[in-house]
């Protein structure tokens, strides 16, 4: 007999085998077929939802933005914790620099999931700023921090910490790594005009890549 399932139900089927292959074999591994067969769906069910493997893809991507951006809204919203602690764990829940959803990471950090890493990328970029920048203003105006530009400053932070302390751009050593984010802790207070030496203790958001450093 026949099973005809709710078009919600039958697209997270689709994503969550979408999910799993790209994770096994990459995205440039993964064929249509291969989701067919794993679903157990013909060709034109899979097509009455998604145009492409592309397009699965990009439905997946708005999955883990929903995740992602979910948790570091809840976080940035909750009032009950310190300006600057906030903005180290909406760093950590949207994953920048090594913390957040590991299993996620590996998963787009493989060589053939190269275009499903770019526009994870550009999601984390175009989501966090905001939300990082929403805290800044908060830091603003209890005097905490001294800048014309909250979202301008976010989005340099966002973006270096998206890229140079992500493994798959640049190689580094753990001492390169550790004088790299002395340099950025350095750069954030004077773009946020503080004290010097007075956001130092965030190094503590990295300590998993820096073990053995100070």
């Amino acid at each position: 007999m026949r099973v005809v399932k709710e078009a919600e139900e039958r697209i997270n089927e689709i994503l969550d085998a979408a999910d799993e292959l790209f994770f096994q074999k990459g995205f440039d591994g993964t064929s249509t077929n291969d989701i067919l067969e794993k679903v157990g769906i013909a060709r034109g069910t899979l097509y009455h939802h998604f145009k492409s493997k592309e397009d699965i893809m990009d439905a997946l991507i708005d999955r883990y933005k929903v995740r992602m951006l979910d948790a570091a809204q809840e976080i940035a919203a909750n009032k009950s914790i310190p300006v600057v602690e906030r903005i180290i764990q909406v760093v950590m829940a949207l994953n920048i620099s090594g913390g957040g959803s590991a299993e996620m990471m590996d998963h787009i950090h493989k060589p053939q999931n190269a275009l499903m890493h770019h526009k994870i990328q550009r999601v984390i970029i175009s989501g966090v700023t905001p939300i990082l920048a929403g805290i800044i203003r908060e830091g603003i105006e209890e005097g905490l921090f001294n800048t014309p530009f909250p979202y301008e400053c976010m989005e340099m932070v966002v973006i270096y910490a998206n890229t140079v302390f992500d493994d798959d751009y640049i190689e580094m050593t753990n001492e390169e790594l550790a004088a790299r984010m002395h340099a950025f802790i350095f750069n954030i207070e004077r773009m946020l005009g503080v004290k010097q030496g007075s956001l130092m203790h965030t190094m503590k958001m990295f300590d998993n890549k820096t073990t053995g450093n100070n």
